[in-house]
């Protein structure tokens, strides 16, 4: 673990030069995220019951007690690794990930969030020019090239990343404004170096100062339904989860935040929300 100086880290927009690197260090903070999702759809009662069936059959046909309890789920794992990545996303959104992170780099090139460390401390964060950590010549004209429309950038959001000393060390993922006063954060990952140190708190407080400020007045976060983390992370914030039995005085608003739904209808996500 790196000990890190929050007063230093600059948190701003991402920009087309960062998008590999942020790709990157989604792939590192997801890592067995989606093998989790997929052994909890297994371990679900229905899951088990339908597996047992298919096995059943396939009894009758392979003579082989250990093939026949192999084969379906071999098969069923196949398709979820198929088939989650476009029902959820990395970023834990509908949208396809991929496609979606590298056409949100637009924006001011100056566009950054105010960091409360500096005022504490009275010192000022230099950003210095980031370090590309993938250099081929057919990877950068891949992406100058790369065509991205008006409405194809407004519908992937925002990107945010945190840099210190053109260093990416964490990014934070906001879903474009579906509502006038409703925000999402989709994604939210910290290097492995970094973690425990402040940083994620760091950026997701920093967003929500900014948007307190442009007359947003609830966010939302959609967090990996195994993950612990996540979740702890979060209530700590201040966050509520969205269904939870000791809040009975949920509004429509937020009951009508559902969140995402994989095979037979098994959550993948749990909602949380926090009034700013």
């Amino acid at each position: 673990m790196v000990r890190l100086e929050l007063d230093q880290v600059v948190m701003r927009r991402m920009k087309e030069d960062d998008i590999e690197m942020v790709k990157a260090l989604i792939k590192e903070g997801c890592e067995g995220t989606e093998n989790r999702l997929i052994l909890h759809i297994l371990t679900r009662p229905l899951c088990l019951f339908i597996l047992a069936v298919f096995s059943s059959i396939l009894r009758c046909l392979v003579h082989s007690f250990i093939l026949a309890l192999a084969i379906p789920v071999f098969l069923l794992i196949i398709f979820l690794k198929l088939t989650m990545p476009r029902s959820t996303g990395v970023l834990g959104s509908s949208r396809p990930c991929w496609d979606y992170v590298g056409s949100s780099y637009r924006g001011t090139q100056d566009e950054t969030l105010q960091n409360p460390y500096c005022r504490i401390s009275g010192k000022t964060p230099v950003i210095k020019k980031s370090r590309r950590k993938v250099g081929s010549k057919d990877k950068d004209k891949e992406m100058s090239t790369e065509k991205i429309t008006t409405d194809r950038e407004q519908a992937a959001g925002q990107v945010w990343v945190a840099d210190s000393d053109g260093e990416i060390l964490g990014c934070l993922f906001r879903e474009s404004e579906t509502g006038a006063r409703i925000r999402r954060i989709c994604r939210l990952v910290t290097g492995c170096w970094y973690r425990r140190e402040g940083l994620g708190r760091l950026l997701v407080q920093s967003l929500e100062q900014r948007e307190r400020e442009t007359g947003a007045h609830r966010v939302y976060a959609h967090v990996p339904y195994p993950s612990k983390v996540g979740e702890a992370f979060f209530r700590k914030l201040g966050y509520q989860q969205v269904g939870d039995e000791t809040n009975e005085e949920e509004d429509e608003e937020v009951k009508q935040e559902t969140p995402e739904r994989g095979f037979l209808g098994y959550p993948l996500t749990k909602v949380f929300y926090k009034d700013l």
